[in-house]
C-alpha cells in the first residue's frame, strides 16, 4: 500500500491505494482503516459508495484472494 490521502467527505479517513495500481486508471480499490472497520471504495469514484467491513471479514477476504491468485 502507498501513503493515502484524506478527502473532506470521508470523515477524517486516510485512504490507501494499492501499489499494484498503475497510473493509467483502470480497476482499483482504496481502503481506509478505522478502529474495528476497514472501509473500501472505488478509486475512480472517491465520492461514491463505500463498503464498511469488520476487520475479521477483511482479513478473510484477503486470505481468500491470496489463495485464489496462486
Amino acid at each position: 500500500m502507498t501513503v493515502g490521502h484524506e478527502h473532506p467527505a470521508s470523515s477524517g479517513l486516510i485512504w490507501f491505494k494499492s501499489t499494484y495500481s498503475g497510473s493509467g486508471g483502470g480497476d482499483c480499490v482504496e481502503v481506509a482503516i478505522s478502529p474495528g472497520t476497514v472501509h473500501v471504495r472505488d478509486s475512480k469514484n472517491s465520492l461514491g459508495p463505500q463498503l464498511a467491513l469488520a476487520c475479521a471479514a477483511w482479513a478473510e477476504f484477503l486470505a481468500f484472494a491470496e489463495s485464489a491468485s496462486g
